[in-house]
C-alpha cells in the first residue's frame, strides 16, 4: 500500500486529462464522400484545412473508392501469376534462346576439355 504523498489522488489509472474541453477546442473537420464500385459509402473524416485524396479505399470491401458517385473507379484487374521462364520468354525470341544456349554449351565444352 502506498504511504505518504506516493498515492495519487481523485482519479484513477489510464483517465484523460480532467475537463478536456475547458483546455482545448477539437480542429474543424470535414467529412468526405467515397464510393466504390459495390455502391459502399465511406465517409472518413480529415482536416477542413487539408485537401482530401481523390481515392480512398473501401472499408467494406477493399475496392477502391473515388468522390464521384455515378462513376466510381474500376476494379483492379489481377494479373495471373507468371513463372519465371514466362518472364524470360517474353524478354527473348527463341532465336535469342538458342544462341544464348549455344553460347552457354560451348563455355562448357571448353572448360571440360
Amino acid at each position: 500500500m502506498a504511504t505518504g504523498n506516493s498515492a495519487i489522488r481523485g482519479t484513477r489509472v489510464g483517465a484523460g486529462p480532467a475537463r478536456w474541453a475547458d483546455h482545448a477546442e477539437p480542429a474543424p473537420r470535414q467529412h468526405v464522400s467515397y464510393w466504390c464500385a459495390n455502391g459502399h459509402e465511406a465517409r472518413p473524416l480529415f482536416s477542413a484545412g487539408a485537401a482530401a485524396p481523390d481515392s480512398w479505399d473501401c472499408p467494406r470491401c477493399g475496392l477502391p473508392a473515388g468522390r464521384d458517385r455515378d462513376n466510381p473507379p474500376e476494379r483492379p484487374r489481377t494479373e495471373p501469376y507468371k513463372t519465371h521462364l514466362a518472364y524470360v520468354k517474353e524478354r527473348r525470341s527463341d532465336s535469342d534462346g538458342e544462341a544464348i544456349l549455344a553460347e552457354a554449351l560451348a563455355r562448357l565444352r571448353n572448360e571440360r576439355g
